[in-house]
């Protein structure tokens, strides 16, 4: 990618921690699995720091120094499941004919996943839309693990211009409202569908028309 402006639009990356030992990653999997189990069987009100430390079988201080709040752990357990999604979908990537009609066919892809655990998906929902500026690492994160989920299924950075970039965002934008419209019943998955396939259009303007997008977007 040398298009300058592209570069400036990627997310700037902040300073990253010290690497965990394999001891903490395997604790780190231990909770976020534990939150996922818990948020399946009761949503949001279901995860519960202490009840967490418990399933987990880490000491609930420990925990804290994971996780400072319910809330930041909800919203890295949603980056661990779009991780894994991530995986899931490199294997198996979309046909569709035009970027646009990929990146739709993809977000539709990681929307069943999510709608097959709505308690899940509704819980960190629920956290994203409560984190505040305590919480923007994990939700950097999440935005970073759903932008790389968009480039892979239009091909990688290689064409990512500036305006393709800030296309990127507003799709990413849409399809997190659309999960929560959905989620509160305000949505059918028809709309949902209707509107993910709209908005992926703008990926095939900036092909098309750069300038136009650019401007657009």
């Amino acid at each position: 990618m040398d298009d300058p402006e592209a570069e400036a639009a990627v997310p700037e990356r902040l300073p990253t921690a010290p690497p965990l030992t394999e001891r903490q990653r395997e604790r780190r999997r231990r909770i976020l699995h534990a939150t996922a189990q818990l948020a399946c069987r009761g949503g949001f009100e279901a995860v519960q720091m202490r009840e967490v430390a418990e399933s987990s079988q880490v000491a609930l201080g420990t925990l804290y120094r994971y996780f400072p709040s319910k809330v930041h752990l909800l919203v890295a357990t949603m980056h661990d499941q779009l991780e894994r999604l991530h995986g899931t979908l490199r294997k198996s990537p979309p046909d569709g004919e035009t970027a646009g009609e990929r990146v739709a066919q993809t977000l539709m892809r990681a929307f069943g996943a999510l709608q097959r655990e709505p308690r899940l998906a509704e819980a960190m929902a629920r956290a994203l839309t409560f984190a505040d500026r305590s919480v923007s690492p994990e939700v950097d994160q999440v935005s970073r693990q759903t932008t790389a989920i968009i480039l892979d299924a239009i091909g990688g950075l290689e064409d990512a211009t500036a305006a393709r970039l800030s296309a990127v965002r507003v799709i990413e934008h849409t399809w997190l409202s659309t999960l929560i419209t959905w989620l509160a019943g305000r949505a059918s998955l028809a709309q949902v569908r209707a509107d993910i396939e709209t908005v992926c259009r703008l990926i095939d303007l900036t092909e098309a028309e750069p300038g136009r997008a650019a401007a657009a977007v």
